[in-house]
């Protein structure tokens, strides 16, 4: 039997309460252990476009045979849709300067291995012993006004442009991705989302979803809380335990 079999995960988007199109795509595979998010760059040409791209190509990647291989192919395959989408689809829109572009957050997990991979502000987070984890760190200028001016979190959100990104896919000529490898643990679980969620919930609240044994039961917990809010986003999420 597969061990990524023994992973169980459910996925959900909604449009929010104000966006009249959904940007946001997502892909949840726990048969080849492998879940993605994507969040299309709203206010650009063809966010949707570019979210959907993203899931359906990683969707087709060949399960090679072992865990450095599949994560070499999924690089690669963002590298490649990068490329795509920076060049040939803005060119063939006849618009050289418009952007096509999508965040990406995507875990891949093998046995007890897992990774996390992601470009943008859509997050990756670990349940675990009760406690919750941030495993990816946003690439927004709200972060980097944090790391690299030393403003605290108050004074970084109020930035007129906080939630510009400083990378995604198609965003630019080069794309750099961050990996985050991890051991896996029995009882760990994991949440993949867009920053239409996170941006409607305390860290408290995630966690006391995340503690449901079953991953239908914390979607439904992570979703009820968000649209009681403004949700003025996309939001989407994947949540993955064994």
């Amino acid at each position: 039997m597969p061990v990524a079999s023994l992973w169980r995960s459910a996925a959900r988007t909604d449009a929010g309460k104000v966006r009249a199109r959904n940007e946001d795509a997502f892909l949840d595979c726990p048969q080849q252990g492998l879940w993605v998010v994507a969040d299309g760059m709203g206010g650009h040409l063809a966010g949707d476009i570019a979210s959907q791209m993203i899931v359906g190509s990683l969707a087709e990647l060949p399960v090679q045979a072992n865990f450095d291989e599949r994560l070499t192919g999924i690089r690669q395959c963002l590298h490649w849709l990068n490329r795509r989408l920076g060049q040939e689809l803005t060119v063939t829109a006849g618009r050289r300067d418009c952007i096509m572009g999508s965040t990406v957050v995507a875990l891949l997990v093998e046995g007890n291995r897992a990774a996390c991979i992601w470009a943008g502000d859509s997050r990756c987070y670990l349940w675990r012993g009760q406690r919750l984890y941030q495993l990816s760190k946003d690439h927004s200028l709200q972060q980097q006004l944090i790391d690299e001016q030393h403003m605290s979190l108050e004074d970084a959100r109020a930035h007129p442009a906080a939630r510009a990104l400083t990378r995604a896919v198609g965003a630019a000529e080069q794309l750099t991705l961050d990996v985050l490898e991890l051991e896996v643990y029995c009882g760990d679980a994991f949440l993949l989302c867009s920053d239409g969620l996170y941006n409607g919930l305390s860290a408290d609240a995630m966690g006391k979803a995340l503690s449901l044994s079953a991953p239908h039961l914390a979607l439904e917990r992570l979703f009820d809380s968000a649209l009681r809010g403004s949700a003025r986003d996309n939001l989407t999420a994947v949540v993955i335990r064994q």
